[in-house]
């Protein structure tokens, strides 16, 4: 089986702007409920998520009532009547517009034509809310044509402009086009179809006609997403419209090869990757046993201890750095302390998110206790270890355990904007490398003396920077999520496209730090090997893409693998400077 997604699936211009003016102005917010008029988007679970941070939808105008002067309300991607628009102000509340450009565009063209006389032909779906806004703003002159029977029952009209719904198909759009300029010659026809709906329709005509069956994910209300449905099943293509991954389990694609994936524009990008983690998982699992290798490795990196292995493989490196003897109880500690940390946050958060996580959270709400009482288990187990190694070791790992705990912890007074430190922006990948670079560096120092010196310093920046740069790119692919859910991430801080740029810059710094220290004499010649964990973080940059056909658990293992890289070069490093001493 092979499983190829569109280019165009996810988030449009429109709803993506829609979505950031609302996660922006929630940030600010405080305590205060921020409104919506209508749902922002047709889109359930993105709604039910902006719900638990105070973005609460209101249906219709009556709603109005429960607004109170000041309050804000935000006008929906899809619009609103001049007469609705009217309404709202009434009530004195801030009005903040997140209607789509496209759809504000379509609107202006409408106004103009009507109040020139002309009749309004808006071929659409008369029950789109996007359609009736642009009736509102056709003051009485719109018409909605649905069906080319629909223009034969039109009148004799004098002045004839035509627009289009932007989500409507393009070839229904140009069947009723031609029998309606066959009628009035002289008609303005506008196709006002937004360029990415034409985008993802053509993509998926394309892909359904070479694919065996295509996945259409999208809210069953959305007009868009019920689109590119049918117009892949009008291809002959079996069509499964789901809008979560969990509908697949009642649906059966063992006997089809090639599978194709869209999605509509209001659908966001964990759903996708969460339908698309799905139909790899099950394709890997019908496989023979020949891709068991592979089936282990996604259960370790769904699981966290591929990722605990990694830390194991950072604190070897860091004692070789430091020229100190390598001490596998030191790995160990590493190890768990690292599974405890990331399997007691992740639960923590799973509770407070609900809905939804990265490509191991299903997991986590499945086998909650379970991973709760194992990570306790590892912390458990790592104290215990690290006391027997020594009091200092002991110590310091208690305090960052503690560290670990106080992060979520609101210990802060109500009048203060941030109540944790989480809440602290870019808090999380600043906190994780210190930690992991804490356990890889200043560890196994405090084993053998109390003095910070050179090397120790170069380790310590090397796990840092190695932590922060993976950390940070995984963050990248889920930034999307991260900001419904007020997570506060570098990426969600400063966004994409500066936090590429920022992890360049810090690889090129770890470069040079690696290239010096070891003419300098900070550290031994394990430097020069440990390059090509810089390689492969560079490799791993083009691996950021949220259209990438690699589902999230493979692409969170690639970027974890990192630290693998890490242990594997700095095992060989050792193996060829004993084999040449």
């Amino acid at each position: 089986m092979s499983v190829k997604l569109a280019k165009t699936a996810g988030f449009c211009m429109g709803v993506k702007r829609a979505v950031d003016i609302v996660l922006e102005i929630a940030q600010h917010k405080g305590k205060e409920d921020i409104y919506t008029f209508g749902p922002l988007i047709h889109n359930p679970q993105t709604i039910e998520l902006l719900k638990k941070r105070g973005i609460i939808p209101i249906e219709d105008l009556k709603d109005l009532e429960m607004l109170k002067e000041g309050n804000t309300i935000i006008l929906r991607t899809h619009g609103v009547s001049p007469e609705e628009r009217t309404e709202i102000s009434k009530r004195g509340v801030k009005v903040i517009d997140a209607t789509c450009p496209k759809v504000a565009h379509v609107q202006a063209i409408v106004k103009k034509h009507a109040s020139a006389g002309y009749t309004i032909l808006i071929i659409g779906d008369r029950e789109h809310p996007e359609v009736n806004a642009l009736m509102g703003h056709a003051s009485g002159k719109g018409i909605v044509i649905n069906h080319k029977d629909d223009v034969t029952r039109l009148s004799e009209l004098d002045k004839v402009c035509v627009v289009a719904q932007t989500t409507q198909s393009m070839d229904t759009f140009a069947r009723i086009v031609q029998d309606i300029e066959s009628r009035y010659p002289h008609a303005l026809v506008f196709n006002t179809i937004c360029d990415s709906t034409e985008k993802r329709q053509t993509e998926i005509k394309a892909m359904a006609s070479h694919a065996d069956a295509m996945v259409v994910i999208g809210g069953k209300n959305s007009a868009n997403t019920k689109q590119l449905a049918r117009l892949s099943e009008l291809q002959g293509t079996p069509t499964f419209h789901i809008e979560t991954a969990e509908e697949l389990e009642n649906i059966h694609l063992d006997s089809f090869i090639k599978i194709g994936i869209s999605a509509g524009a209001s659908t966001p990008n964990w759903i996708i990757e969460e339908v698309v983690d799905r139909i790899a998982r099950d394709k890997v699992e019908r496989k023979k046993m020949m891709e068991a290798p592979l089936k282990i490795w996604l259960f370790t990196v769904r699981n966290d201890i591929y990722l605990s292995i990694g830390a194991g493989c950072l604190s070897f490196a860091g004692m070789l750095l430091q020229g100190l003897p390598v001490n596998i109880a030191v790995m160990f500690i590493s190890s768990l302390y690292v599974y405890a940390m990331h399997t007691l946050n992740r639960s923590i958060n799973i509770k407070r998110t609900g809905l939804i996580g990265s490509c191991r959270h299903n997991l986590y709400r499945k086998y909650e206790k379970l991973y709760i009482a194992a990570g306790m288990l590892a912390m458990f187990i790592a104290l215990g270890c690290s006391f027997m190694v020594g009091p200092a070791s002991f110590g310091l790992l208690l305090v960052l355990s503690l560290a670990g705990g106080f992060y979520n912890a609101k210990f802060l007074p109500q009048r203060f904007y941030y109540k944790s430190l989480k809440d602290i922006p870019g808090s999380k990948n600043v906190s994780m490398a210190l930690a992991w670079a804490t356990i890889a560096a200043i560890l196994p120092q405090t084993i053998e003396s109390p003095s910070v010196g050179t090397a120790t310093m170069v380790a310590f920046l090397f796990s840092f920077s190695t932590v922060f740069i993976c950390s940070s790119m995984f963050d990248i692919l889920n930034i999307q999520k991260d900001r419904l859910i007020g997570k506060e991430t570098i990426p969600v801080l400063i966004g994409e496209k500066n936090t590429r740029p920022v992890l360049k810059i810090t690889s090129l710094f770890l470069l040079i730090i690696l290239v010096l220290s070891y003419p300098l004499g900070w550290t031994p010649s394990l430097n020069f090997a440990l390059l090509t964990c810089i390689f492969y973080m560079w490799i791993c940059f083009r691996f950021c893409d949220r259209h990438s056909t690699l589902s999230g658990p493979v692409l969170g293992g690639l970027l974890e693998t990192s630290y693998i890289i890490v242990g594997a070069s700095a095992f060989i490093w050792l193996m060829f400077t004993k084999n040449t001493a």
